[in-house]
């Protein structure tokens, strides 16, 4: 990343070529014998986010099924695999954020016949959404319905609670889970031996058409050491694929994992130094999200850059990890 102000030069110019992720060149957007997924089209982007879609004899399982401003998308990709809601057994959730979960009320309502997989962590929130609406109103203010729009509670008896380790049968297979913490306290993943593809939420960051391996790192409990130990956990399964929600599969997995721990060391690093800096935080916030934009469009084309920007808002970055500094610093030693 090209930083501006007072940083010790090793960490310049660190995100380099190297660090991109290869996407894996598929058409249909086939990941193997019955997994697929959908281009969610989020705020009318490609490659934001999207949905894995696993089908077996006699069920169907959704991946992070996305915010309820994507259902009518969501949908229609169904409808282009001959499937339909009623279709669908089992939503399987990495973790309960808005972009990756915040339609699963909405669509159990609807169709009470489908069974949300989630970690204990998260399964509160899903039952009740008001302290994440309310968190996630915080951050996004007025812009909450056009980003995310209705978002509604899961019944209790929809819910399968999740701790890791568990196998879990969903879409015709069955699903290793892993919990794997540090991009959310509730975050899991999930593993399918049978075809190599391990579905990493956003534990293995986000890679939009070959760009940078970029952490995400909103609040609120970003938590830079047990996000070490979840690419741990994911490289011991050797998966061949990894499938990002924000966006879609990659082949390369080692030195993809590599990138985002790298990157994620780089940039914890700028914030930490830029916390000790003179200056209020608004304007350290406003100065990282500049740099990040800045070397995002000197890598990428716009649409590209407009992709990252919808999956991963600079500013909510800077957030993250300055929670996390502040959270740190203040903890006794």
């Amino acid at each position: 990343m090209t930083i501006t102000g007072s940083v010790p030069s090793i960490i310049r110019g660190h995100f380099s070529s190297a660090d991109r992720c290869i996407v894996v060149g598929t058409e249909m957007n086939v990941l193997a014998g019955g997994v697929s997924w959908i281009d969610l089209n989020f705020l009318d982007r490609p490659h934001a986010i999207a949905t894995a879609v696993i089908r077996g004899a006699g069920s169907v399982a959704l991946i992070d099924p996305g915010p309820s401003t994507c259902l009518d998308t969501l949908e229609l990709g169904l409808q282009s695999r001959g499937l339909r809601f009623d279709d669908v057994t089992h939503l399987l959730l990495t973790h309960i954020h808005l972009d990756h979960a915040g339609a699963t009320g909405t669509i159990v309502r609807r169709h009470p016949h489908i069974k949300v997989l989630v970690h204990e962590k998260g399964a509160p929130h899903v039952l009740d959404p008001s302290k994440l609406v309310a968190s996630a109103s915080r951050l996004y203010g007025d812009q909450m319905d056009r980003l995310w729009g209705m978002i509604e509670a899961v019944p209790h008896d929809h819910l399968i609670v999740l701790t890791g380790g568990e196998q879990v049968d969903a879409g015709g297979r069955t699903f290793e889970v892993a919990y794997t913490p540090g991009h959310a306290s509730h975050h899991v993943s999930y593993f399918d031996r049978s075809s190599g593809v391990a579905f990493v939420g956003d534990t293995a960051g986000v890679c939009v058409d070959g760009g940078y391996v970029l952490p995400p790192t909103p609040p609120p409990d970003i938590d830079v050491e047990l996000w070490h130990g979840s690419v741990a956990r994911i490289e011991r399964w050797a998966p061949q694929t990894l499938f990002l929600t924000h966006f879609g599969p990659v082949d390369n997995p080692h030195p993809h994992l590599l990138a985002l721990i790298d990157n994620l060391e780089t940039m914890s690093g700028i914030v930490r130094k830029r916390l000790t800096e003179p200056g209020p935080d608004e304007e350290k916030a406003r100065r990282f999200a500049e740099d990040v934009t800045r070397e995002l469009r000197r890598q990428m084309n716009e649409p590209q850059v407009a992709s990252y920007l919808a999956a991963a808002p600079p500013e909510l970055l800077w957030l993250g990890l300055a929670r996390y500094w502040k959270k740190k610093t203040a903890e006794p030693v």
